[in-house]
């Protein structure tokens, strides 16, 4: 098997930074070593098969995007990235593992829902990825389905408080499913919003003719995430459940998360990029339809009344543990304007699978989080929080080489034309700049990425069958 070592880089790990190289066999890492070192009387770079350079640059665990929805079908349309786009761009942006959601539906088993997922991923991927399980029709078939799910390698599900009709859970629903959460060692994760009382404010403010994008973020109020949020923690805690909630945006939400956890329970909070920089006035306000690119849900928040700086407050005191994209693109045309003049119909989402690594690391350079905790919730908590680490989420001997070399001198420009390697028409983040670089990916030891060249392959990437949640106190 071909060997490659990564020379004179400094490896940053979520406890720390060293100088040292990576030897990499097989696709494994096979050792970390001091600089210069010598291998059972070798020189190793006379003896592999690649020197990578990184003098000067970071050294750093693959990233893992815990949250993203390929080919996903939602509100008469579908995600607009494959899995081959998606994994491509993903793989761009130096992330080299993703867990995606299969689905199940009103009326399906939960075994087909799986299985139909993986026919979409299968020869398909570019990078690693798992799956967790939507169960979006809670009945004695899919709890009884639940129970095997472990087996498949799958040890998380999602259920939502929100989408009435589509996806929506009521509370005994929740709470039968967290039983068997409970009972099988299931990480249960949530979307809470108050679904039913989102689609009452809905429908008062298109009687008014308050039909623009602004007018999504104003129907999804925070107090409709605060309260479901602290609904979902109380079940949670009333069945010994662990519980995750996904893409919290409002800072009274992180405050229900915070309490429950300094009270000893397990449960954990993921928030998205968009969260920490985008707004509800800049973005969802623009002018005509424009705010439509940024319709997601949860919503962006008001960032007079601070969100934005309470989340990354959050990140630093590890009130949110992880940053996930809920990469969910849809095309402006053909697809978000669908929505021209009643706002409840534009598709819910949007991409950021390739930009994650970069927006985090901007984070660092203006002191907002520290280098090892741009790895710690990029990286090494996803590995943890969703039974992979140990292979992913950290450079150790014996994990997956999924390693990427980060320029903190380099520079990266967001947009369409520039890094944009995502199926859609246009860019979320367009015009943003960062003050770093992906240098080069490995995918199991493989370069796929290397100087802005794409060098993978669709169908490199692997299922990967996930352990019991490694995070639980």
């Amino acid at each position: 098997m071909p060997t490659t070592l990564i020379t004179g880089g400094t490896v940053v790990s979520s406890t720390g930074r060293s100088e040292a190289d990576v030897l990499v066999d097989g696709g494994k890492i096979a050792a970390v070593l001091a600089p210069g070192s010598v291998l059972l009387g070798s020189d190793l770079k006379s003896s592999v098969d690649t020197v990578l350079d990184a003098t000067g640059k970071y050294v750093i665990p693959g990233g893992i995007d815990a949250h993203t929805h390929m080919e996903m079908p939602f509100g008469g349309t579908m995600a607009s990235d494959t899995f081959e786009t998606g994994t491509r761009a993903a793989a761009f942006g130096g992330t080299t593992t993703i867990v995606d959601f299969a689905i199940q539906r009103y009326g399906e088993r939960v075994m087909d829902g799986l299985g139909a997922w993986h026919e979409k991923a299968a020869g398909e991927c570019a990078i690693d990825y798992g799956f967790h399980q939507i169960i979006g029709d809670v009945n004695d078939d899919s709890l009884k389905a639940m129970e095997s799910l472990v087996d498949e390698g799958v040890s998380s599900f999602k259920l939502f408080m929100a989408y009435p009709g589509v996806f929506y859970s009521d509370d005994a629903q929740i709470y039968k499913a967290m039983r068997v959460g409970a009972g099988t060692g299931l990480l249960t994760m949530m979307h809470a919003e108050n679904g039913p009382a989102i689609d009452a404010m809905v429908a008062e403010l298109l009687a008014q003719g308050k039909t623009d994008p602004y007018y999504h973020g104003v129907a999804r109020a925070w107090q409709m995430e605060e309260e479901a949020t602290h609904r979902a923690i109380m079940l949670a805690n009333l069945t010994g459940a662990p519980l995750y909630v996904v893409h919290v945006s409002a800072k009274q939400a992180v405050e229900q998360v915070a309490a429950a956890r300094n009270h000893g329970q397990n449960v954990f909070a993921e928030t998205c990029p968009h969260y920490l920089y985008l707004s509800l006035e800049d973005q969802l306000g623009a002018a005509g339809f424009e705010g439509a690119k940024w319709v997601c849900s949860t919503p962006l928040r008001s960032k007079q009344e601070h969100h934005q700086d309470q989340l990354w407050q959050a990140l630093r005191t590890n009130d949110v543990q992880t940053v996930a994209t809920d990469h969910c693109p849809f095309c402006m045309k053909g697809q978000k304007d669908m929505g021209v003049g009643d706002f409840s119909k534009i598709p819910n989402g949007i991409g950021g699978v390739e930009h994650r690594l970069d927006l985090m690391y901007q984070g660092v350079v203006d002191g907002r989080i520290s280098l090892e905790r741009w790895v710690e919730i990029t990286s090494t908590t996803p590995a943890r929080m969703f039974g992979l680490y140990g292979r992913k989420g950290v450079i150790a001997p014996g994990a997956d080489a999924d390693v990427v070399i980060y320029d903190p001198n380099g520079h990266t420009s967001i947009g369409v034309g520039k890094t944009h390697h995502m199926n859609m028409d246009y860019s979320a983040w367009e015009g943003y700049e960062i003050d770093g670089h992906v240098d080069t990916v490995l995918s199991r030891g493989r370069v796929i990425i290397d100087d802005n060249q794409y060098l993978g392959s669709k169908g490199h990437g692997q299922y990967v069958k996930r352990a019991l949640s490694q995070y639980l106190i």
